[in-house]
């Protein structure tokens, strides 16, 4: 603390909770490309770390952990607060490893190399308390993390073009790799060369706009089903940073000719998709070898891929018989600036957010996919605010979901960041009790809250609330709570009932 005291360009930010440092680091890591650093204590500060660290993790966002840890006399013998760090970390990490006084400069540039290469991720070092007062042999930096990506060969490459020439519906899909490889331009120019519909999975928010003619959805989230009438039409798809931690090839895609442009090995099943071709290497460079060939023709009617979307957004339009999660994410579309951020939790209105809201630039709608843990959305708003503190910022919650990550509104009020934050109060877990009465079953164990109503008291953590019951109060109340310095909380007491008709399951 006092090395980080007396230290330039170094930002410390005491969190409420260590989960809510990893989810803020999360979020700083992909917004900057720069890995953001969290750190926690012995034991029980390392497991709720752990939270955070899984979700830099799958959600593939450039991360350092640092966790205390027992001197070597005291690592294998029972000591309060004593778990092994690295046992815990393993999993959740792309790699874990223990600081010493000798090995400082070379650990701290491999867990950065590692963190920013191929697919992002978390790495956690292990700092043992035995060496605060002992002195750091340090070396000059010898890391290249700036090494020449590899490509894939011209014969695949070739091959993958010569695919998508012969087919008569070709259609492409785009992952969380494709925003991070900075291919919006480049995959616009594609479909619109070849006319062909684009999907997306729910990471890949805003690399096309929705009101593009090629725009043909998002994968996994609501009315999915609707979406799968479009792909299902294609007879060869071309996966540009497609990652299945997102959601699997074989829950939605047929078997076709598949060619997946992307750094990280093909993760699927063989027996099912045999015909494939894997451009392996860099996403970008592979892309844009593969996307010089000329317009071929195909058989699509994109008029229909029109038709159908517009069925799919019309279905998502508001119920005028009460206040629901589809006009708050109207009317908060609207306040919103185009270039604002969303932040949103995990629950039935990811599944909403995911296919309705429209997002007009890539990495302006947070959200966690691969992780999908709930209490991401309000740390993750903190986080998108102190990486652009000039740009507005709001994060949409269940009160569910709120309540996992509440103590970070103190966050918040002590760094003096205008969030708008919208709980949609409905007093209802909502996908539980929804899968609960699609089996058949009793509704059990779903209502938030003992009685109906919000969530009590008109100030949380020195944080002013206010209530909203209809779109006219709620767009009055958002543009006072965009206009107000610190953060503000804006109750939507909505009705869950939209959820029961627009989300819909699968398996992971």
């Amino acid at each position: 603390m006092e090395a980080i005291r007396n230290t330039d360009g170094i930002d410390f930010v005491l969190t409420a909770h260590e989960g809510g440092a990893g989810f803020m680091a999360d979020v700083a890591g992909r917004l900057t490309g720069v890995p953001g650093v969290c750190f926690a204590t012995f034991g029980p500060g390392a497991t709720n770390l752990a939270t955070g660290v899984g979700s830099a993790q799958l959600d593939r966002s450039p991360l350092i952990a640092l966790t205390d840890e027992m001197s070597a006399t005291n690592r294998d013998r029972v000591v309060q607060m004593n778990i092994d760090h690295q046992a815990l970390m393993a999993p959740i990490t792309k790699m874990t490893t223990r600081l010493t006084t000798d090995n400082v400069t070379e650990t701290l540039d491999k867990a950065f190399e590692v963190a920013t290469s191929g697919r992002p991720g978390a790495v956690h070092i292990g700092m043992p308390v035995d060496l605060t007062g002992q002195p750091a042999t340090l070396t000059e930096s010898a890391s290249d993390i700036t090494a020449r990506p590899a490509l894939a060969s011209t014969a695949s490459v070739e091959a993958a073009r010569a695919a998508f020439a012969g087919a008569r519906k070709p259609a492409m899909v785009l992952g969380l790799g494709a925003v991070r490889a900075g291919l919006q331009a480049d995959v616009l120019r594609f479909a619109e060369r070849h006319d062909i519909p684009v999907i997306l999975t729910p990471m890949a928010k805003g690399m096309i706009p929705e009101s593009h003619p090629s725009y043909a959805g998002v994968v996994f989230h609501a009315l999915s089903d609707k979406v799968g009438g479009i792909h299902a039409q294609a007879d060869l798809m071309v996966a540009v940073g497609y990652d299945p931690v997102e959601f699997n090839y074989e829950n939605w895609l047929h078997p076709m000719t598949l060619i997946n442009i992307d750094d990280a090995a093909l993760d699927i099943d063989r027996s099912v998709y045999q015909d494939t071709l894997h451009l392996g290497g860099d996403i970008a460079s592979n892309f844009r070898s593969f996307a010089t060939l000329e317009e071929t023709g195909n058989d699509w009617d994109m008029a229909d891929v029109r038709r159908r979307m517009d069925e799919i957004f019309a279905q998502m339009r508001p119920n005028n018989a009460e206040f629901g999660p589809c006009a708050v994410l109207d009317t908060l579309r609207d306040v919103l600036p185009d270039d604002g951020i969303m932040s949103c939790d995990v629950g039935a209105h990811t599944h909403l957010i995911g296919q309705k809201w429209e997002t007009r630039a890539p990495m302006t709608q947070l959200m966690t996919n691969g992780w999908s843990a709930m209490g991401f959305g309000l740390p993750a708003a903190i986080a998108a605010k102190l990486c652009r503190p000039e740009t507005p910022v709001c994060a949409v919650l269940g009160d569910g979901g709120f309540l996992m990550t509440a103590g970070e509104l103190s966050t918040a009020v002590r760094e003096n960041l205008n969030i708008v934050i919208v709980i949609l109060t409905d007093n209802d877990l909502a996908l539980i009790r929804i899968k609960q009465q699609r089996k058949g079953n009793p509704i059990f164990g779903t209502p938030v809250r003992e009685r109906e109503g919000n969530i009590g008291g008109d100030n949380l953590f020195g944080v002013p609330v206010m209530q909203a019951r209809d779109p006219e109060e709620l767009r009055a109340k958002l543009e006072e709570g965009f206009a107000t310095d610190g953060p503000v909380i804006i109750e939507a007491l909505v009705s869950s009932a939209e959820y029961d008709e627009l989300v819909l399951f699968k398996d992971k």
